[in-house]
């Protein structure tokens, strides 16, 4: 029985690299606004760190999901 995978359609990729290009976009601005209310409120404590680390790997699991790296534990035929 041979198994064929399904590649993602071209429009598919397209729609999952501009889903990725607002996360990263929304990453930078909030780890912005972080960075600068950390400055101004707390300058001795840099609790900017957790939101830029904590959505930081949320953002490398959405690179692998867009590369395409969970398509190996999919069951499409």
């Amino acid at each position: 029985m041979e198994e064929t995978r399904q590649h993602p359609t071209v429009e598919e990729q397209r729609r999952r690299l501009r889903g990725f290009a607002w996360h990263v976009l929304g990453w930078i601005l909030v780890c912005a606004a972080c960075f600068g209310l950390n400055f101004v409120i707390l300058p001795d404590v840099p609790w900017f760190l957790l939101p830029l680390v904590g959505w930081g790997t949320v953002l490398a699991v959405h690179v692998a999901y867009v590369m395409g790296l969970f398509a190996v534990f999919s069951d499409r035929k």
